[in-house]
């Protein structure tokens, strides 16, 4: 099928890139014409495992493509798909206004019908309003569908979610555009649940919630077990093994961050309040969320007394691991904190340098995981990379000032670190 996308950022590029993967052909639009350049020469401006890779196969083999054209989108496709940012503003609630303009641009450009695809995240009833304004727009009066398929890529496994996905939801307002999107994911395999379009768009706040709800329980989970003196890893595994749960983000932490969590939170809350309810359990999942991080920090407080001129080596910059996305980062968070009571910072992520070093100006950015605990009186792990495993404690043991470690991911285990002679800290154990 002759497909678009607007907007390539880390949804649309990913979905544009396996759309062409699978055969389909793809014009990708973006208003920034630097990013067309670098997407047109096979770089991308963001980190995805195994992204680069097929962009550059399926632009040499003709399947992908890129304009800052929307009419060169729209008119060269026949399903045109959405993926324009929707930020948070300060009340919650969400911007729409990418949404609005792309609708117009959209409008401009139709002579032929076409199916409009919301791929972006946005609030129920958001379809009829890019429907209402596509028509009120739209100069020529051909006929069009707006539909609702939202997305659920992970950072990180993007593609193999979008390769494999576990369902695709396509919300329609009328039977016409189904049959359509059924033959768009047929490559997939995957079951396609096809329903109406307010339901398709709250399926992805409610999922994206329920997650958000799974960390943060057992983040409540681990406060309790420090407590009680229990281990919050063997409380998650006892609890994971019940298929009706299952293991999968009951890992404890520092807290969740990211594009999409906080943002889908507080958009979801908003929502609902909307529409006439208060949703009181999702605000007390931002509570917990907020007071993981507070626990945190007053761990590294406690054991070190004054942070003033303390030197701190931290791991992970990046908001979880396998991406570069520092955006609302409880890593950048907890260096900030760290960095107003006085710490200085040793800093490393494996992908994500680039983009903090505008957000921690004053810290010291190293090259090497090994080296970061130099000359330090604590090292940190914000992030749950799986390099961080095998750091060399021998060696950080060495060059630190005292063996203080707080684990903010619990990647190590607690009895070998004391063996080895570390003052160790982690979350629930």
């Amino acid at each position: 099928m002759q497909l678009s996308i607007i907007g390539t950022g880390y949804v649309g590029l990913v979905t544009g890139t396996c759309f062409a993967e699978v055969g389909h052909q793809v014009i990708c639009v973006d208003n920034d014409a630097n990013k067309v350049k670098m997407l047109q020469a096979g770089g991308i401006p963001i980190y995805e495992p195994g992204l680069e890779d097929l962009v550059q196969k399926n632009v040499a083999a003709g399947r992908l493509k890129f304009t800052s054209s929307t009419a060169e989108g729209v008119q060269n496709s026949d399903v045109v798909f959405i993926a324009v940012p929707t930020p948070p503003q300060v009340d919650g609630s969400v911007d729409l206004s990418y949404i609005e303009r792309v609708a117009r641009d959209i409008a401009a450009a139709l002579t032929s019908y076409k199916i409009i695809v919301d791929k972006s995240t946005v609030p129920v009833k958001t379809g009829e309003k890019v429907a209402e304004t596509i028509k009120r727009y739209c100069t020529s009066k051909v006929e069009f569908d707006v539909v609702s398929n939202p997305e659920f890529l992970r950072e990180g496994f993007a593609v193999g979610d979008l390769m494999k996905p576990d369902r695709v939801v396509v919300g329609v307002a009328s039977p016409r555009p189904a049959a359509a999107m059924r033959e768009v994911y047929a490559p997939f395999n995957a079951p396609i649940i096809v329903t109406d379009i307010n339901s398709a768009e709250l399926i992805k706040h409610a999922a994206n919630s329920f997650l958000a709800l799974k960390i943060s329980y057992i983040n409540a989970i681990a406060n309790v077990c420090e407590a009680a003196g229990a281990n919050v890893q063997e409380v998650a595994n006892g609890i994971g093994l019940d298929e009706r749960i299952g293991r999968r983000f009951l890992n404890a932490g520092i807290g969740f961050g990211g594009s999409c969590f906080p943002k889908d939170l507080s958009a979801f809350i908003k929502i609902a309040e909307q529409i006439g309810y208060d949703f009181k359990l999702l605000k007390e999942v931002q509570r917990i969320n907020a007071d993981q991080m507070e626990r945190f920090v007053k761990k590294i407080t406690d054991t070190l007394w004054v942070l003033k001129d303390k030197k701190i080596g931290v791991l992970g910059l990046a908001f979880k691991q396998n991406t570069d996305d520092v955006r609302s980062s409880p890593a950048i968070d907890l260096c900030l904190r760290l960095a107003k009571d006085g710490a200085a910072l040793r800093v490393y992520d494996p992908k994500a340098m680039e983009k903090a070093r505008p957000l921690l100006p004053n810290a010291t950015f190293v090259a090497d995981m090994n080296a970061v605990a130099e000359g330090c009186d604590a090292l940190v792990i914000a992030t749950e990379w799986d390099e961080f495993k095998q750091i060399d404690l021998a060696r950080a043991k060495k060059i630190m000032t005292a063996p203080i470690f707080f684990d903010g991911r619990n990647l190590f285990d607690p009895a070998e670190m004391e063996k080895l002679g570390w003052i160790y800290k982690s979350v629930g154990r």
